[in-house]
C-alpha cells in the first residue's frame, strides 16, 4: 500500500501541546527546552498545554521525582492544565488498545531472553539494527501456537507481546506524517517501521511498551501538535503505524534540536547530566534557563 497520512487529521478546534516527562531524575536543560517550546507554541496559537507524567515503569519511577519535576515547571513560569494524566492509573486504556491489535492477528509472545537474543545476534555479524542501534528481534515465538503461549504465560513465564511488523504494515500500509520545521513549514515525510523490527507492545511487568502508550495517550488527551526531541523522529514512523491500525489521528510532529553536553553528546539524567535544581540552586533564574537552551 502507498505511504498514507489518511485519517490523520486532528479535529479542529485549539491546538493541543504536551510535555511528557518520566519521573525517574530530574529536569535537566533539554527537558526545559522541551517544555518551554512546547508552552511557548500553545501561547502563541491560543492552545492548551499539557502535562503528563509518563511513569509506567513503576520500577523506576518515584513520586519525589514527580513533585521535584512539577516545581521545576511551576518555576519556569510553564502555565499547563490540571490534574495531570499518569500513565498508571490507565492500564485498561492500554490493554483495549492491545487487545485490539490482538484481534486483527498483530500480537505475538516472546519469551527469549536478551542473552538468547545477543547469542543468536553475535553468530550474526551482518544482522540488522533497528534505527537506535539494537539489534532488530529474530522473531522468536511468532510463529508459536497461541495455545502453548497461553499456558506459559499463565505459569509466570517472563514474556514479551510484540508487534508482528510485517503484517502490521501489510494491513495498514506505509504510514507517513507532517514535520513541521522550525518555522512551522510542513514536510511530508514517508516513514520505514519495518526498521524497528517486532516491536515490543507489553512486556509481563509492564502493562504497555513507551510506543503503545504514547500513541494511546496522545489519542485520549486529543493532542495535535507533538515537539519533542529529534532522537524520538524515527520512532515516529512507530507511533504513525499503531495511530493506523488503532484509528487515531495522527498529530503535527516537530523534532526539536537536542541540548549538548560538553561532550557533544545529548544530556542525560542516567549519565549525571547537570540538573534544574542544581542550577536554580547555583542561583540561574528563568531567563538564564530561556538562554541557555537558545530560546533568548
Amino acid at each position: 500500500m502507498p505511504p498514507s497520512t489518511a485519517a490523520a487529521e486532528p479535529a479542529a478546534g485549539r491546538r493541543v501541546f504536551r510535555f511528557a516527562p518520566s519521573p525517574n531524575g530530574d529536569l535537566h536543560l533539554g527537558h526545559a527546552l522541551s517544555a518551554l517550546l512546547n508552552h511557548d507554541l500553545a501561547r502563541a496559537t491560543g492552545g492548551r498545554m499539557l502535562v503528563r507524567i509518563e511513569d509506567i515503569d513503576t520500577s523506576r519511577a518515584r513520586p519525589e521525582f514527580e513533585a521535584r519535576i512539577l516545581d521545576d515547571l511551576d518555576w519556569l513560569g510553564i502555565a499547563y492544565e490540571r490534574p495531570v494524566r499518569r500513565q498508571s492509573a490507565h492500564g485498561p486504556d492500554y490493554r483495549a488498545a492491545l487487545d485490539r491489535l490482538a484481534g486483527m492477528g498483530l500480537v505475538y509472545t516472546s519469551f527469549a531472553s536478551r542473552g538468547e537474543i545477543r547469542a543468536f545476534v553475535a553468530a550474526r555479524p551482518d544482522w540488522p539494527h533497528d534505527p537506535d542501534g539494537a539489534p532488530v528481534y529474530p522473531g522468536f515465538g511468532r510463529d508459536d501456537p497461541h495455545a502453548a503461549a497461553r499456558t506459559r504465560i499463565l505459569a509466570g513465564e517472563p514474556h514479551a507481546l510484540r508487534l508482528d511488523m510485517a503484517r502490521a504494515i501489510a494491513r495498514a500500509g506505509t504510514p507517513g506524517w507532517r514535520e513541521d520545521a522550525a518555522d512551522g513549514t510542513p514536510a511530508p515525510i514517508t516513514a520505514d517501521p519495518a526498521a524497528w523490527g517486532d516491536v515490543v507492545l507489553a512486556r509481563k511487568d509492564a502493562p504497555a511498551s513507551y510506543h503503545l502508550a504514547v500513541v494511546v495517550d496522545d489519542g485520549a488527551q486529543g493532542v495535535t501538535d507533538v515537539v519533542r526531541g529529534a532522537d524520538l523522529f524515527a520512532a515516529t514512523a512507530v507511533h504513525r503505524l499503531l495511530q493506523q491500525l488503532l484509528g487515531l489521528p495522527a498529530p503535527r510532529y516537530r523534532h526539536h534540536r537536542l541540548v549538548l553536553g560538553a561532550d557533544g553528546r545529548k544530556l542525560s539524567k542516567s549519565e549525571g547530566a547537570a540538573s534544574l535544581r542544581t542550577l536554580r540552586a547555583e542561583g540561574a533564574t528563568p531567563a538564564d534557563v530561556r538562554r541557555l537552551v537558545g530560546l533568548g
